[in-house]
């Protein structure tokens, strides 16, 4: 049987997470797009697709006070979250749900949420792809219950006009993904290049893209580097983690 463990979320705010030995676990992924997310005082309701054992929605109750919901496909990961949730004696604020993303819009009201969150699975099903034994891992990184246009679809459902969809992805896929957002009339409006280190090729993208958005008015951030030269989280990686001086100075 899997061994259930706590891990602290984040180092000195006291968030803690239940994660299992044998299960998809937090990623860095999740922690930089919870990084990335922001969110306008207008802004009332948060839905993310894909919520796993609830780590982004974990990170955001540190950023803001409006409802976070989550859904997930896998059952024991939903119930893991939400031990999470009342681990952290956030039960007013987080809620997540056992659903399958594909029929969300028999779940909720169209147009009913402000910002839609998704770190999506990164690789495609093919006939060479090796899936993982683990279904968690396997369905967590890559496309077997759902695609990234499958999501988009939802998404496009679900938000307001204007509303945000923020979402990390492989940078490797960036030209399928704009063609596939503009196809489902998104636009966007924040992009990020996440690099391992200096000199290195991209890995992912940080993207928030607006539903019947105007076009034109597109940021490229600065690019997002995790390692220095010396293999060493940069300064950015730190905070990010909350494991800068003042996390140190709490030691």
């Amino acid at each position: 049987m899997a061994e259930i463990f706590t891990h602290d979320l984040m180092a000195y705010d006291g968030i803690k997470i239940l994660q299992k030995d044998n299960t998809f676990r937090f990623s860095l992924d999740s922690l930089l797009l919870g990084d990335f997310i922001t969110i306008k005082p207008r802004d009332r309701l948060l839905l993310e697709l894909g919520s796993g054992n609830g780590a982004i929605l974990l990170y955001l109750s540190l950023k803001t006070k409006i409802k976070l919901i989550g859904v997930d496909i896998q059952k024991g990961v939903v119930e893991l979250a939400k031990a999470s949730v009342s681990l952290n004696h956030l039960d007013n604020q987080i809620e997540i749900f056992h659903q399958d993303i594909k029929n969300l819009h028999n779940f909720f009201q169209p147009s009913s949420f402000d910002i839609l969150v998704s770190n999506p699975p990164f690789f495609k099903v093919d006939g060479d792809l090796m899936i993982n034994e683990n279904e968690f891992l396997s369905l967590s990184r890559h496309e077997v219950a759902i695609t990234f246009t499958e999501i988009l679809e939802q998404a496009k459902k679900l938000l307001k006009t204007n509303g945000s969809f923020f979402f990390i992805h492989r940078a490797a896929r960036l030209e399928e993904i704009i063609l596939a957002l503009a196809a489902k009339k998104f636009v966007i409006k924040k992009l990020r290049f996440v690099y391992t280190k200096p000199k290195n090729e991209a890995l992912m993208i940080l993207v928030e893209a607006k539903y019947n958005g105007k076009t034109g008015s597109m940021k490229i951030m600065e690019p997002l580097y995790i390692y220095n030269q010396e293999n060493q989280y940069t300064d950015e990686t730190l905070m990010i983690f909350h494991l800068g001086d003042e996390a140190y100075d709490q030691k």
